[in-house]
């Protein structure tokens, strides 16, 4: 089923969806200093083409340690991100994912568009990963949390 959905994807949403993040990630790329936008934008790119299975999730969760991104400098990257991209691409998604909530068969791939805008809305510090890893990620940093 999980193929069906990113085949159906695919063909409908996800080559706009992957080309707008390509297109950011070249404007981002242009100005040399958002090249850690420009990776993130690519990340999510390759998210957008094949969205089902897969989820984001952040790194230090995932992995169980800080990095660069998902400290304060990742903040601060998310802040800047979020004015100068991050609200335009996450309009675009939230729009066309409420516009396939009007159908009953649009409401599936409704989902992936309302995933994607809250990722566009703070990218830096977040990693895309098959579903099972992060739900097992999240469950171990709950364990961690409470005990």
């Amino acid at each position: 089923m999980i193929l069906l959905g990113n085949i159906i994807w695919l063909v409908l949403f996800g080559l706009c969806s992957a080309l707008g993040w390509v297109l950011a990630a070249v404007l981002m790329a242009i100005t040399i200093i958002g090249l850690p936008w420009a990776r993130a934008c690519l990340t999510i790119a390759s998210y957008s083409l094949w969205p089902f299975g897969r989820q984001a999730i952040r790194r230090d969760i995932l992995t169980g340690k800080q990095d660069i991104g998902t400290g304060d400098l990742g903040l601060i990257g998310n802040i800047i991100w979020f004015i100068l991209a991050g609200v335009w691409l996450a309009i675009g998604h939230f729009i066309i994912g409420v516009a396939l909530c009007l159908t009953i068969i649009g409401i599936p791939f409704a989902f992936p568009h309302f995933r994607l805008a809250s990722l566009a809305i703070a990218p830096i510090g977040k990693t895309i990963v098959p579903t099972q890893i992060a739900n097992e990620a999240l469950m171990h940093d709950q364990t961690r949390e409470n005990g």
